[in-house]
Protein backbone atom coordinates (compact mmCIF):
# COMPACT_ATOMS: atom_id res chain seq x y z
CA UNK A 1 0.00 0.00 0.00
CA UNK A 2 1.75 3.39 -0.95
CA UNK A 3 0.97 5.02 2.20
CA UNK A 4 2.90 2.51 4.24
CA UNK A 5 6.07 2.71 1.63
CA UNK A 6 5.71 6.74 3.01
CA UNK A 7 6.42 5.79 6.68
CA UNK A 8 9.69 7.72 7.82
CA UNK A 9 11.40 5.41 10.63
CA UNK A 10 13.58 6.71 13.88
CA UNK A 11 15.75 3.78 14.31
CA UNK A 12 17.59 3.02 17.69
CA UNK A 13 21.32 1.26 17.64
CA UNK A 14 22.69 0.07 21.16
CA UNK A 15 26.00 0.02 21.69
CA UNK A 16 27.60 -1.02 24.81
CA UNK A 17 30.86 0.50 26.29
CA UNK A 18 33.70 -0.74 24.52
CA UNK A 19 35.70 -2.27 27.53
CA UNK A 20 32.54 -4.77 27.43
CA UNK A 21 31.48 -4.95 24.06
CA UNK A 22 31.65 -8.17 22.06
CA UNK A 23 33.47 -10.20 24.88
CA UNK A 24 33.20 -13.72 22.34
CA UNK A 25 36.02 -12.34 20.26
CA UNK A 26 38.30 -12.28 23.79
CA UNK A 27 41.03 -14.08 21.42
CA UNK A 28 41.33 -10.64 19.87
CA UNK A 29 44.51 -8.78 22.23
CA UNK A 30 41.98 -5.89 23.84
CA UNK A 31 43.02 -3.01 21.87
CA UNK A 32 41.46 -4.89 18.62
CA UNK A 33 38.55 -6.13 19.89
CA UNK A 34 37.48 -2.34 20.98
CA UNK A 35 38.75 -1.21 17.93
CA UNK A 36 36.47 -3.88 15.56
CA UNK A 37 33.48 -3.41 17.79
CA UNK A 38 34.17 0.84 17.14
CA UNK A 39 34.04 0.10 13.70
CA UNK A 40 31.27 -2.12 13.23
CA UNK A 41 28.87 0.17 15.11
CA UNK A 42 30.18 2.81 12.99
CA UNK A 43 29.30 0.91 9.78
CA UNK A 44 25.97 -0.23 11.00
CA UNK A 45 25.08 3.47 11.93
CA UNK A 46 26.72 5.04 8.71
CA UNK A 47 24.43 2.27 6.75
CA UNK A 48 21.31 3.02 8.76
CA UNK A 49 21.79 7.36 8.46
CA UNK A 50 22.28 6.59 4.24
CA UNK A 51 18.66 4.99 4.33
CA UNK A 52 15.64 6.45 2.27
CA UNK A 53 13.31 5.64 4.75
CA UNK A 54 15.22 6.99 7.94
CA UNK A 55 14.51 9.87 9.10
CA UNK A 56 16.80 9.59 12.48
CA UNK A 57 19.16 7.47 14.26
CA UNK A 58 19.59 7.53 17.50
CA UNK A 59 22.41 5.67 19.70
CA UNK A 60 22.47 3.98 23.05
CA UNK A 61 25.45 4.39 24.65
CA UNK A 62 27.69 5.27 27.79
CA UNK A 63 30.92 5.15 25.80
CA UNK A 64 32.32 8.56 24.90
CA UNK A 65 34.01 7.56 21.85
CA UNK A 66 30.74 5.86 20.35
CA UNK A 67 28.87 9.07 21.14
CA UNK A 68 31.29 11.30 19.53
CA UNK A 69 31.39 8.86 16.35
CA UNK A 70 27.76 8.28 16.27
CA UNK A 71 27.36 12.20 16.20
CA UNK A 72 30.35 12.80 13.33
CA UNK A 73 28.06 10.21 11.12
CA UNK A 74 24.81 11.95 11.89
CA UNK A 75 23.22 10.50 14.14
CA UNK A 76 21.84 11.61 17.70
CA UNK A 77 23.07 9.92 20.72
CA UNK A 78 21.81 9.43 24.25
CA UNK A 79 23.02 7.52 26.97
CA UNK A 80 21.89 4.80 28.27
CA UNK A 81 19.96 6.16 31.75
CA UNK A 82 17.66 2.80 32.32
CA UNK A 83 20.85 0.88 33.21
CA UNK A 84 18.76 -2.39 32.71
CA UNK A 85 19.90 -4.10 30.24
CA UNK A 86 19.75 -4.11 26.55
CA UNK A 87 15.61 -4.29 25.62
CA UNK A 88 14.84 -1.18 29.11
CA UNK A 89 18.14 0.24 26.84
CA UNK A 90 15.85 0.21 23.25
CA UNK A 91 12.76 1.17 25.03
CA UNK A 92 14.43 4.19 26.08
CA UNK A 93 15.78 5.28 22.59
CA UNK A 94 12.60 4.42 21.18
CA UNK A 95 10.50 6.83 23.77
CA UNK A 96 12.71 9.58 23.32
CA UNK A 97 12.70 9.18 19.64
CA UNK A 98 8.69 8.99 19.53
CA UNK A 99 8.94 12.31 21.80
CA UNK A 100 10.87 13.95 19.35
CA UNK A 101 9.28 12.57 16.07
CA UNK A 102 6.21 11.69 16.70
CA UNK A 103 4.29 9.58 14.08
CA UNK A 104 7.40 7.88 13.11
CA UNK A 105 7.81 4.26 13.04
CA UNK A 106 10.34 3.10 16.08
CA UNK A 107 12.81 0.13 15.18
CA UNK A 108 15.58 -1.37 16.99
CA UNK A 109 19.02 -2.39 14.94
CA UNK A 110 21.60 -4.14 16.43
CA UNK A 111 25.19 -2.21 16.25
CA UNK A 112 27.51 -5.26 14.67
CA UNK A 113 25.99 -5.68 10.99
CA UNK A 114 29.12 -4.07 9.30
CA UNK A 115 28.20 -5.55 5.75
CA UNK A 116 24.39 -3.98 6.14
CA UNK A 117 23.40 -1.82 3.01
CA UNK A 118 21.20 1.10 3.57
CA UNK A 119 18.90 -0.23 0.73
CA UNK A 120 18.75 -3.47 2.44
CA UNK A 121 17.00 -2.24 5.92
CA UNK A 122 15.03 -0.12 3.27
CA UNK A 123 13.43 -3.03 1.97
CA UNK A 124 12.88 -4.40 5.60
CA UNK A 125 11.28 -0.97 6.86
CA UNK A 126 8.94 -1.38 3.83
CA UNK A 127 8.24 -4.26 4.46
CA UNK A 128 8.01 -3.88 7.85
CA UNK A 129 5.35 -0.98 7.35
CA UNK A 130 2.64 -3.53 6.38
CA UNK A 131 2.21 -4.67 9.74
CA UNK A 132 2.00 -3.37 13.49
CA UNK A 133 5.20 -5.22 14.91
CA UNK A 134 7.93 -7.23 12.68
CA UNK A 135 11.36 -8.51 12.99
CA UNK A 136 14.19 -10.10 10.71
CA UNK A 137 15.77 -13.02 12.15
CA UNK A 138 19.79 -13.08 12.40
CA UNK A 139 21.41 -15.75 9.85
CA UNK A 140 21.82 -17.75 12.33
CA UNK A 141 17.97 -18.85 12.85
CA UNK A 142 17.69 -17.91 16.67
CA UNK A 143 18.42 -14.33 17.17
CA UNK A 144 17.56 -10.88 15.97
CA UNK A 145 18.80 -8.14 14.02
CA UNK A 146 15.91 -5.71 13.33
CA UNK A 147 12.49 -5.33 15.04
CA UNK A 148 10.15 -2.78 13.93
CA UNK A 149 7.15 -1.27 15.43
CA UNK A 150 4.44 0.94 13.77
CA UNK A 151 3.85 4.10 15.24
CA UNK A 152 0.43 3.69 16.38
CA UNK A 153 2.07 -0.19 18.10
CA UNK A 154 3.85 -0.88 21.30
CA UNK A 155 7.35 -1.14 21.00
CA UNK A 156 7.94 -4.27 22.73
CA UNK A 157 11.47 -5.22 21.67
CA UNK A 158 12.86 -9.18 22.97
CA UNK A 159 16.63 -9.36 22.24
CA UNK A 160 18.25 -11.46 24.29
CA UNK A 161 18.95 -15.34 23.87
CA UNK A 162 16.85 -17.17 21.47
CA UNK A 163 14.79 -13.94 20.38
CA UNK A 164 13.82 -14.94 17.51
CA UNK A 165 11.26 -17.13 19.56
CA UNK A 166 10.69 -14.67 21.43
CA UNK A 167 9.57 -12.40 19.45
CA UNK A 168 7.51 -14.60 17.57
CA UNK A 169 5.61 -15.26 20.93
CA UNK A 170 5.15 -11.84 21.45
CA UNK A 171 2.98 -11.36 18.30
CA UNK A 172 5.58 -9.81 15.93
CA UNK A 173 5.47 -10.86 12.16
CA UNK A 174 8.70 -12.29 11.22
CA UNK A 175 10.01 -11.07 7.66
CA UNK A 176 11.48 -13.60 5.42
CA UNK A 177 14.30 -12.16 4.46
CA UNK A 178 17.58 -13.80 2.00
CA UNK A 179 19.94 -15.49 4.95
CA UNK A 180 22.99 -13.94 2.44
CA UNK A 181 21.66 -10.20 3.13
CA UNK A 182 24.35 -7.79 5.43
CA UNK A 183 21.10 -7.42 7.36
CA UNK A 184 20.84 -10.79 8.87
CA UNK A 185 24.70 -11.42 8.96
CA UNK A 186 25.89 -10.13 12.63
CA UNK A 187 28.98 -10.48 13.86
CA UNK A 188 30.22 -12.48 17.39
CA UNK A 189 32.85 -14.53 16.44
CA UNK A 190 35.99 -13.97 14.04
CA UNK A 191 33.94 -16.63 11.68
CA UNK A 192 30.90 -14.49 11.82
CA UNK A 193 33.25 -11.53 10.29
CA UNK A 194 34.60 -13.98 7.40
CA UNK A 195 31.10 -14.61 6.42
CA UNK A 196 30.30 -11.16 6.28
CA UNK A 197 33.21 -10.34 4.35
CA UNK A 198 31.99 -12.48 1.71
CA UNK A 199 28.99 -10.35 1.53
CA UNK A 200 31.24 -7.05 1.61
CA UNK A 201 32.03 -4.84 4.38
CA UNK A 202 31.97 -1.13 5.73
CA UNK A 203 34.79 0.96 4.83
CA UNK A 204 35.42 1.43 8.62
CA UNK A 205 35.45 -2.75 9.32
CA UNK A 206 36.96 -3.30 6.31
CA UNK A 207 39.72 -1.30 7.00
CA UNK A 208 40.19 -3.08 10.96
CA UNK A 209 40.28 -6.08 8.38
CA UNK A 210 42.55 -5.21 5.82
Amino acid sequence: MAPDTLLAWSVVIPVKQLAHAKSRLAELPDPDRRALALAMAADTVAAAVRCDLVAAVVVVTDDPLVRATAQDLGAEAIPDLPRAGLNPALIAGAEHAAGRRPGHGRAALTADLPALAPGDLAGALTAAAATDRAFVPDAAGTGTTLYAARPEAEFDPQFGPMSRDRHRRSGATELIWPVDSGLRRDVDTLADLRRAAAIGLGPLTAAWSG
